[in-house]
């Protein structure tokens, strides 16, 4: 007995050594099959980060895992994601540690999972991977090379997602939230499985979204038909959202299709049924709701899945007279009536159809009917619909405890057919389309981004084949109130396809101020958590005008006053026009500043940063006015305040905006051209003009008056060059060039060409050698530089050069003087001494005269010079 105790405890510690040390020993041995196997018939790149073979944890079985895993496609999806995940075990009996081949998989646990499947426009999947060549496939079904078996009992699908994507049929699904595992025999030819499903589902085709993080679960038990590929529903419930959902049949997967014989009804018929379609995220519990009449689901699906083919279905919605009301709420639904079905009695996908012969319901005893049929679904859908009644907005959140991104409020009305296809909505192809009745809502309050809700207190369409008349519009935001009349291009483009509004309208206003179109630039997150809890309070650290991206629309546009910041314009016309968020403005004329404006250009709240082009021309401005509000004027001539008077000026200007839709100076590029008409000057209200007029004693800026001055500008990067101009004052004329900056540092040179008495007693010592008359006509230049800044300026005098001129005019007046007397002096002793020559013949005193008398002239000129110091002497 002892003897066998010491076997059996020999044995159990090689075995307890063997289960320590299995996974060092068999790993390499497992991961070496694993990739063999991979290698062998996969079209793809399979990776991991590690792999961990575990055995004395979960003895008596063995588990393989493999954590970061992913498996990339190859050509034609090469580089794609098909499958990766934080986690796949694979659990197995322990004696299949010591295979290298034949290995027999008993569990699968996925965690955390990627899975995202691809169908091209050329009908290529990207999970189709195993390898096609035919030596391959027979080493595949070789029981000697065979890698694996698989005998699932159990498996499960984690915290994963399922993203499916078709190209040619433009369809988008997706599963989030995946919470998936099932239990049962598969080894056998015939089987049950057992399975537990949750998910959130979403489902979009082309660019409509018509299930968005619906839930979704499933609890079934199926009959698995391995040798037939048959799989049969026993036991199961469905839930969409809280509808409930029984199924009965089978699929049956064949070589060439899929076969479906499905069934589906709700279990039972109470209304309540209705409200669980609705998503939770939306609605509240609806356990309390008082209900009558009844809301049932049935729906058959048979036929073949293939390329070309899908199963036959009749599914039907309906309900009778039914009625609901949530007992913390005010008001009821009644009168509701449903009957609704999707059919498809061919086969074929183009035949598919969906039929509403009614669909009415009554909120506070005002009713609304809608019927109709859309055919043709997945190709081109032909809408055939009517609609009739009123709808009290306000009464939606009396009547559902609905959570809304914001209160609606107003009355709707419509009485509306309409006959169309979605391709011609996207074509507009408005000749295709025949919509035609009325349609209006009035007291309607829409939270549109700006500071202050838009109020439409009415809006009424007229809708005939082709033309849609906005018959008026009547709306206040804010100080704006506006009136608008015209016409709507694409009405049911907007509506339906979310294309832009195209329309040419005619708007008037009383007062339209600007500042009413501030949009808060608050976070998303923020905006919609301050929505959900019914916050009002708009104010935000920046706000910034938006220009609507869904209008493409001509406004003619007629305003007795436009505010713009502290700018008031009067009888403002012109044509607006809105595309693409830029606002385009052409013949827009209006009367400012006790003057006009003419003006044209465009604005762009496209780009992050707000941009800007304009030509503009102010006609007898007020420039104490002007030069008061308009920043852009104050750093065009900081000067200017000091003027009182009137001007004219041109620009032509372009640049950045700031949030509020005002210039950024720094980023100003362009010219400009201002011309004074008439203006008084007070040197008190510009430190620059106070200190000239300290420096240079003679100008009597306190006289100073301006008339039709003109000066030309150019602006780089908020560098403001001032081309040469001239004015005078009080018979000093001045010649004025220069530049300044953003930093209201100045570099001007000022020319005065000013009477040579200005300079001083020195220089009226000079003047004395000349004649009075002379005295007072010599004139001299003086250059005056002014640096520093328009507050602290710096001012230089160029006296010296001033006196300098003025010396070298005297100098130069003395020597001609001089040179003329002495000449006249000479040519009279020339004239004696020639006269006394008396034997000469007359024609021979003629010639000696001619040829004697210059150089004479010229000899005593050149000893003049000299003598005064002009040019030397030749030699």
């Amino acid at each position: 007995m002892k003897k066998a105790l010491k076997i059996i405890g020999v044995i159990l510690a090689i075995l307890i050594v063997l289960l320590i040390a299995a996974p060092f020993l068999f790993k390499g041995n497992l991961e070496k099959a694993l990739k063999n196997a991979i290698n062998k018939n996969l079209n793809a790149v399979v990776a991991w980060e590690h792999l961990d073979l575990t055995v004395f944890r979960s003895f008596p079985d063995a588990s393989l895992n493999l954590s970061g895993f992913s498996i990339i496609n190859k050509s034609p999806f090469q580089g794609d994601t098909l499958v990766s995940g934080k986690n796949l075990s694979l659990q197995m009996g322990i004696t299949q540690i010591f295979k290298s081949r034949d290995l027999k998989i008993d569990g699968i646990r996925l965690e955390n999972a990627l899975i995202n499947i691809k169908v091209d426009s050329l009908g290529n999947a990207n999970y189709d991977i195993a390898l096609k060549d035919d030596s391959i496939e027979n080493l595949a079904h070789s029981t000697e090379e065979k890698a694996f078996t698989f005998q699932l009992k159990d498996y499960e699908i984690t915290d994963s997602q399922l993203n499916y994507f078709d190209d040619a049929s433009k369809t988008f699904f997706v599963l989030t939230d995946i919470q998936h595992k099932g239990s049962g025999d598969l080894s056998q030819e015939v089987s049950q499985l057992n399975t537990k499903t949750s998910a959130l589902i979403s489902f979009k085709k082309d660019s409509t979204e018509y299930l968005t993080k619906n839930k979704l679960s499933l609890d079934a038990v199926f009959k698995i038909d391995l040798k037939n590929q048959t799989y049969t529903f026993l036991e199961n419930e469905a839930r969409i959202n809280d509808l409930p959902l029984k199924f009965d049949g089978f699929v049956k997967l064949n070589e060439e299709n899929t076969e479906v014989d499905i069934v589906f009804s709700t279990p039972s018929s109470d209304f309540k049924n209705f409200l669980a379609v609705i998503p939770e995220a939306y609605l509240e519990k609806i356990s309390d709701v008082k209900t009558t009449g009844d809301f049932t689901v049935n729906g058959k699906l048979k036929g073949v899945v293939d390329d070309t083919h899908i199963p036959t279905m009749d599914i039907q919605v309906s309900s009778d007279n039914a009625s609901f009301q949530y007992p913390s709420l005010p008001k009821s639904v009644d009168n509701i009536t449903i009957d609704a079905q999707l059919k498809n009695e061919t086969g074929e996908l183009k035949d598919t159809y969906l039929n509403i012969p009614k669909l009415t319901f009554r909120i506070d005893g005002e009713p609304f009917r809608v019927n109709g049929d859309i055919k043709n679904i997945v190709e081109n859908p032909l809408v055939n619909m009517e609609m009739v009644g009123i709808l009290n907005l306000a009464n939606i959140k009396q009547v559902l405890p609905i959570t809304m991104e914001q209160n609606l409020t107003g009355i709707f009305k419509a009485d509306i057919l309409a006959r169309f296809d979605l391709e011609s909505v996207e074509k507009e192809r408005y000749d295709k389309m025949d919509v035609r009745g009325n349609a209006s809502i009035s007291n309607f309050i829409y939270d549109a981004g700006f500071k202050n809700d838009l109020k439409i207190s009415n809006a009424s369409l007229s809708l005939q084949p082709g033309v849609f008349s906005l018959k008026e519009l009547t709306a206040t935001t804010g100080n704006t109130d506006i009136k608008a009349s015209g016409t709507i291009n694409n009405l049911i483009s907007f509506l339906m396809n979310k294309q832009v509004l195209k329309g040419h309208f005619g708007v008037k206003s009383n007062t339209f101020d600007v500042n009413d179109f501030m949009a808060s630039s608050e976070d998303s997150q923020k905006i919609e958590t301050s929505k959900n809890e019914g916050n009002k309070n708009k104010s935000s650290n920046e706000e910034s005008v938006k220009i609507p991206s869904f209008l493409d629309a001509i406004l003619d546009f007629n305003a007795n006053r436009i505010l713009y910041g502290d700018l008031e314009l009067k009888n403002a016309k012109g044509t607006a026009t809105i595309k693409d968020e830029t606002l385009s403005l052409s013949n827009f004329t209006s009367d400012i500043f006790g003057g006009s404006i003419v003006f044209s250009g465009k604005v762009s709240t496209k780009s992050e940063t707000p941009t800007f082009s304009m030509d503009l021309d102010l006609n007898k401005i007020d420039i104490t006015q002007s030069f008061s509000k308009v920043e852009m004027f104050k750093y065009l001539a900081p000067i200017a305040k000091a003027l009182h008077g009137s001007l004219n000026t041109k620009f032509k200007l372009s640049g950045d905006l700031t949030k509020d839709l005002s210039p950024n100076l720094a980023s100003l590029d362009g010219s400009a051209l201002a011309q004074i008409l008439t203006a008084e000057v007070d040197p008190a209200q510009a430190p620059l003009l106070s200190a000239l007029g300290d420096k240079v004693s003679f100008l009597d800026l306190d006289r100073l008056s301006l008339k039709n001055v003109t000066t030309n500008f150019s602006f780089d990067d908020g560098k403001i060059t001032v081309k040469p101009f001239n004015f005078d004052i009080k018979g000093v004329k001045i010649n004025v060039a220069g530049t300044h900056s953003l930093d209201k540092s100045i570099d001007y040179k000022l020319d005065l060409d000013i009477p040579a008495k200005y300079l001083g007693a020195e220089v009226t010592k000079l003047l004395q050698k000349l004649d009075p008359k002379e005295s007072s006509e010599m004139r001299v230049d003086l250059p005056v530089g002014l640096t520093g800044t328009f507050t602290n300026p710096k001012i230089s005098l160029d006296t010296e050069k001033a006196v300098t001129e003025l010396t070298q005019k005297l100098v130069a007046k003395q020597k001609d003087e001089l040179v003329n007397k002495g000449t006249d002096i000479l040519e009279g002793l020339l004239d004696g001494v020639i006269k006394k020559d008396s034997t000469k013949t007359n024609n021979q005193q003629q010639n000696n005269q001619q040829n004697t008398q210059q150089p004479a002239k010229d000899k005593v000129k050149d000893i003049l010079e000299g003598f005064l110091g002009g040019k030397k002497k030749k030699p």
